[in-house]
């Protein structure tokens, strides 16, 4: 069985082949393949491959399962002897991803069809440049009036 550490979000995951982990939201649709190349280090059997920083060529071919929100948190926010007391809820959004395969370098991906599985990073990026960029208009505000200062007789 392989076993492989990969990087998204800026956190560390262990994926295994055949289960399911929870990532920071991406955007996909569920059901959509998804290649993940940050892998940092592989385990197959006895040999261990380790990346400096990454493991080159190495991949995880992985399919959206579903879009979740996580536990909820509180945020409270507490200043002693002020009367401050500030207190929120959040839901960070997750993306679960059943992990079906763990490519090493020089694999490729057996039973797909070239280009089927997008890198997710690569995606969001095309997307972000296809879209036109709307050029707004500086608007000059007129400036303020001074008002004289008022004069109060001495008495």
């Amino acid at each position: 069985m392989k076993v492989a550490v990969l990087e998204t979000g800026g956190k560390q995951f262990i994926a295994r082949e055949g289960q399911a982990i929870e990532i920071d939201r991406i955007q996909a649709e569920v059901g959509d393949p998804i290649e993940l190349k940050e892998v940092l280090l592989i385990v197959d059997g006895p040999e261990i491959r380790v990346g400096r920083p990454k493991v080159e060529g190495a991949a995880i071919d992985a399919r959206v399962v579903g879009q979740l929100k996580g536990p909820k948190i509180v945020v409270f926010k507490y200043i002693p002897k002020e009367r401050y007391r500030r207190r929120k809820g959040h839901r960070q959004m997750l993306t679960r991803l059943a992990i079906e395969r763990i490519r090493l370098p020089g694999e490729t991906g057996e039973g797909a069809a070239p280009g089927a599985l997008a890198p997710a990073k690569k995606a969001s990026s095309a997307a972000k440049k296809a879209a036109p960029k709307a050029v707004k208009k500086a608007v000059k505000k007129a400036p303020a009036k001074k008002v004289p200062a008022k004069k109060t007789a001495r008495k």
